[in-house]
């Protein structure tokens, strides 16, 4: 058989961060097939020079390098091995990149079952947002053998600012991903209980903002979700049932390990209870709202 075509990229998965990725993939010369379950999904991706497929398989087929970019374990493995799955469709040697935030256990798993088909596996969660994806700026915390990150670097180059290799065996990207998630997660808790607390005490929450901004109290998460709070902007970048199971993973990876995680699962009951309130689906810095709702504080709205 002949080899595939490295510039042969299938992404499956075109939300926020996919769309983005696929981007960056064509900015960077790549010949990009994609699927996702939205019909506005795949006209964006034809409209940006790339190849709608019709299912997972007609994607996979024929494809160098396949990326998935869902949102858990589950959907990932369904992808790959499901009865319509990419695995039976890759060409030998193909490289699966998986960037779902899950379990370690799970990348493992996931590699094992690749390589019983004859295919290489990148564990490779990402950071960074969706407007750091369209232009190729996501950090990778990646780890797999060697022989996959050099079939893999055509797309790795075109979508990664920072490559952080991190070992041969999947799993460990997933690790070092699930300690990055507790610390963004009890930021961005953090964030909206300042912001919800400074509402209460009657403050400028402009100035707020500004103050904190160029202050010790800073962090990525506050500078990057207090302007959405300020707007009244709750379109989700990142969405509160994300980190509803993001930080359910932490708690598990504590119990299973003997580890406390306090403030994670502090900060994951937030989420849920955000989530509980109706808001799962909307940005993550809806836990404001939450928190606003409880003490009848009054946050900036549209308009």
């Amino acid at each position: 058989m002949t080899a595939p075509d490295r510039s042969t990229v299938a992404i499956v998965g075109l939300g926020a961060m996919g769309s983005g990725m696929a981007r960056a993939l064509l900015a960077a010369g790549l010949d990009v097939r994609g699927f996702d379950l939205s019909r506005t999904a795949l006209d964006n991706l034809a409209a940006l020079g790339g190849h709608p497929a019709g299912s997972v398989g007609d994607a996979a087929q024929g494809a160098a390098i396949f990326i998935t970019v869902v949102v858990n374990a589950r959907q990932t493995e369904d992808i790959l091995f499901g009865p319509e799955g990419a695995a039976a469709r890759l060409p030998p040697g193909a490289v699966i990149v998986s960037c779902a935030t899950m379990a370690p256990d799970d990348a493992r798993r996931l590699e094992a079952r690749a390589r019983e088909h004859g295919l290489l596996y990148i564990d490779a969660p990402m950071s960074g947002g969706t407007g750091r994806a369209a232009t190729g700026e996501l950090s990778f915390m990646a780890s797999g053998h060697p022989d996959a990150f050099a079939k893999a670097e055509p797309a790795l180059d075109a979508m990664a600012a920072t490559l952080h290799r991190l070992g041969d065996e999947a799993g460990i990207g997933s690790a070092f991903k699930m300690v990055n998630q507790l610390l963004a997660g009890v930021h961005i808790a953090a964030a909206c209980e300042a912001v919800a607390l400074a509402a209460r005490l009657g403050l400028d929450l402009q100035k707020v903002y500004d103050v904190i901004r160029v202050s010790a109290g800073n962090s990525w998460m506050f500078e990057n979700r207090v302007p959405h709070i300020l707007d009244a902007d709750y379109a989700p970048r990142s969405a509160v049932d994300i980190f509803v199971k993001d930080l359910g993973i932490v708690t598990d990876m504590g119990r299973a390990t003997c580890f406390p995680t306090p403030l994670a699962a502090l900060a994951m009951q937030m989420f849920v209870m955000t989530s509980a309130a109706g808001m799962g689906r909307d940005d993550d810095a809806s836990v404001a709202r939450f928190l606003a709702g409880l003490a009848a504080v009054e946050l900036p709205s549209a308009g």
